[in-house]
């Protein structure tokens, strides 16, 4: 009798540590961190303009925007960041009301090169005013037709390298040379998320934390298949984003033996979504795992004052109490709620303070552990075959009209 196994064992840590180590010369991001960063911040020196206008869409754009937007509401910077991301008129027209085309640089973004979002968004916004090399920079893959494009044009080119996939892309020219460009420390990014790589591959204090989740999650996917990311801050509100393209589109996979994978991520911002989103969580069906992103260090201490309106004595108790500490106290609260019930997984992060190194080394935890859940799967992480289906049918649909 012949035997052919069709499915699949959890993989003990060692195996998969192992696994990740071995994809370490494979997979490009894994080595972003270690990169030099002095050519880049020569360029970015060289641009002059006060708009910087990102045109790009997923991977070009998401962890961008998720570092610019932890950033910007506590650090000052000369220039201004704009992302042309969508195909959708009303938001194109929205987009060029905040922006001085005559005082804008433009750095479009597309790994293939071919981006259909991307291109009609160029093709477009080059009918507004002329896009050339004194006002443009092209991030693409080294022998892509964007690339040409650019080198046929004495355009300032950056490349992507094959190896980096878009929603891994985030600490390469992808979102180094748009965020130094505007006055972001990108060292102090790549530091951050050094940090984390170097203490995870050396078995450190990230280790455990990231392969014990990463395992969890896997063991308890049938139960527990909704993993929902609540964030205590709007300036994570870009990071809740990128982290749902990162999840999804890495997790959500046919895994060796034919069995699609259901790792549905969610993103909310507390305590905005206690009013909508937590009854779910609390009473509704048992299919979710909840991870608290809270801030240890707002840098900013303004407070409820008092004696300001009548007939509210019976809420003194929020009387001269800073709002970055009523945040902390709403999250607890929640998290103490959850912990209550004894039925829902759920585990804690604290960021520092709101800074380059502490935002990279989150995101670079998060990319780790979804590498490490795809081992663990036995899926293919870096791959979207699901997504191309639709873009072949696109390109078809569009060349018959």
């Amino acid at each position: 009798m012949e035997y052919n196994k069709n499915f699949y064992q959890i993989k003990s840590n060692k195996v998969i540590f192992d696994e990740l180590k071995n994809e370490i010369d494979d997979v490009g991001y894994y080595n972003l961190p270690l990169q030099d960063t002095t050519n880049i911040k020569k360029f970015a020196k060289t641009v002059k303009q006060k708009h910087i206008v990102v045109v790009g869409i997923g991977g070009s754009t998401l962890g961008t925007i998720a570092i610019y937007n932890f950033l910007k509401k506590s650090k000052s910077y000369d220039k201004s960041l704009h992302f042309f991301e969508s195909t959708d008129p009303m938001n194109i027209k929205a987009q060029l009301k905040k922006i001085d085309l005559n005082n804008a640089f433009f750095i479009v973004i597309s790994k293939s090169g071919t981006t259909i979002e991307t291109i009609s968004l160029f093709k477009y916004l080059s009918s507004k005013i002329k896009i050339d090399k004194t006002n443009c920079a092209i991030i693409s893959e080294i022998d892509s037709k964007l690339t040409n494009y650019a080198n046929k044009h004495n355009i300032k080119t950056f490349e992507i390298p094959k190896n980096v996939g878009g929603r891994f892309s985030v600490f390469s020219n992808v979102g180094l040379v748009p965020l130094a460009i505007i006055g972001v420390d990108i060292d102090e990014l790549l530091k951050g998320a050094k940090k984390i790589r170097d203490s995870f591959f050396s078995q450190g204090e990230f280790y455990e934390p990231i392969m014990q989740k990463a395992r969890f999650i896997v063991e308890q996917k049938n139960k527990f298949n909704i993993n929902v990311l609540f964030s205590y801050s709007s300036c994570l509100e870009g990071f809740n984003k990128w982290y749902i393209q990162l999840w999804g589109e890495s997790l959500g996979k046919t895994n060796i033996n034919g069995t699609k994978q259901a790792l549905t991520p969610i993103g909310l911002i507390g305590p905005v979504d206690q009013h909508s989103f937590l009854q779910l969580i609390m009473e509704g069906k048992g299919d979710k795992t909840v991870t608290f992103i809270k801030i240890s260090d707002f840098e900013n201490e303004i407070i409820i004052p008092d004696n300001t309106l009548d007939g509210f004595d019976d809420l003194d108790y929020i009387d001269n109490l800073s709002f970055s500490r009523l945040i902390d106290k709403q999250a607890d609260a929640i998290i103490q709620s959850i912990k209550n019930l004894k039925d829902i997984p759920c585990d804690v992060i604290t960021i520092e303070k709101i800074d380059e190194y502490n935002i990279a080394s989150l995101m670079f935890s998060y990319q780790l552990l979804v590498s490490a859940i795809g081992r663990f799967l036995q899926i293919n992480t870096y791959d979207q075959p699901g997504v191309e289906a639709g873009k072949i049918i696109l390109k078809k649909e569009l060349k018959q009209k």
